[in-house]
This record gives structure tokens, C-alpha cells and sequence, in this order.
């Protein structure tokens, strides 16, 4: 895990005064540390019986599509509100200076599908919870979540385990 953890470049005060941005852009440049990070999400969750693995826009599109690949399952990505060209349903979400909102295609799960959610960071929650609606609501079942990083701190992670969905990370982070 060192590997991965080295590889997140920090940067201070982005987007605003007082966060500490991890980037995850500086793990994708190193292949020997996103193919851990892909083999790690993959060697977690081969045998959960997954159908579909689902990616949040945008940097969960990157990770997702890598495990999607790995794992010989179908990709599915959840997007922000109007990228979608067939039809949707959306789900909203607080954000800390405003709302937001994801769509996923209304014919992109069924009752038959057990997906993965995956994103490369846990921190409040909000779209990750907003996800797990979606899914919900095409009435299909969640074997977890994966994220690369967990900032504790903020609680999402406690929110969705809080929900008896499974959540693995491969690394925390202190502080925003």
C-alpha cells in the first residue's frame, strides 16, 4: 500500500482555504502503483458475485473501467446531471457550497444486477449515498463500494456501512 499512498500527490488549500486536495492523477501516471491499486480493488471483490460495476464521474470512470476490464464485467457510469444522452433518473445532493446532481440510464440495472460502486475518494458521502439511490431505485443490489481513499474524518464511509454496505478502502488520509 505504500506504493499507492506515495503516489497521491497532496495539495493545499484547493479548492478552497483549509482542504487538503488528494490527487489521484499522480497515482494514474505511475503504472506500478495504479496496477496495484487496480489488482487490490479486483482481488477484493472477484468472488462477490458482481454483475456490473458501476463508475462515478469523473475520476471513478478511470478506476471503474480498469476493474470493469480486469473482472470481465459490463461498465456502467453515473454522471453528472444532463451528460447522459438516453433517458435517466436523477438523484440530488448536498455539496459544502451548494447541490448537485447525478443520473444514471433508467435501463442500465435490473433486479438481476449486483453492482460495485466505485470513486477514487470517500469524504462526506453525498455522492456517494446519492449513487447508492440510484441503484436502489432501479431495484438492484450492492455488493459494496470501493474507494482509494478514505478521509475518516468526515464520516461517509461510517454512512454507508451505517446502510450494511460493504466499503473497502486502500488507504486514509487526516484532516478535509
Amino acid at each position: 500500500m505504500n506504493k499507492i499512498i506515495e503516489s497521491i500527490r497532496t495539495i493545499p488549500d484547493f479548492p478552497k482555504k483549509g482542504i487538503m486536495f488528494r490527487d489521484v492523477t499522480t497515482l494514474f501516471s505511475n503504472p506500478i502503483a495504479f496496477k496495484q491499486t487496480i489488482n487490490e480493488i479486483c482481488n477484493y471483490w472477484e468472488n462477490k458475485n458482481l454483475t456490473k460495476i458501476i463508475g462515478i464521474e469523473a475520476r471513478g470512470f478511470i478506476i471503474g473501467s480498469c476493474v470493469s476490464l480486469e473482472l470481465g464485467l459490463p461498465f456502467i457510469p453515473i454522471r453528472k446531471k444532463g451528460k447522459l444522452p438516453h433517458t435517466t433518473i436523477e438523484e440530488s445532493y448536498e455539496l459544502e457550497y451548494g447541490k448537485a446532481t447525478i443520473e444514471i440510464h433508467s435501463d442500465a440495472l435490473d433486479a438481476n444486477d449486483n453492482v460495485l460502486i466505485i470513486d477514487d475518494l470517500i469524504a462526506t458521502g453525498g455522492t456517494a449515498l446519492a449513487a447508492i439511490s440510484l441503484v436502489k431505485r432501479l431495484e438492484a443490489s450492492i455488493s459494496g463500494c470501493s474507494f482509494i481513499i478514505d478521509l475518516p474524518v468526515l464520516e461517509g464511509n461510517k454512512k454507508i456501512t451505517d446502510l450494511g454496505i460493504e466499503v473497502q478502502t486502500l488507504c486514509e488520509f487526516s484532516g478535509h
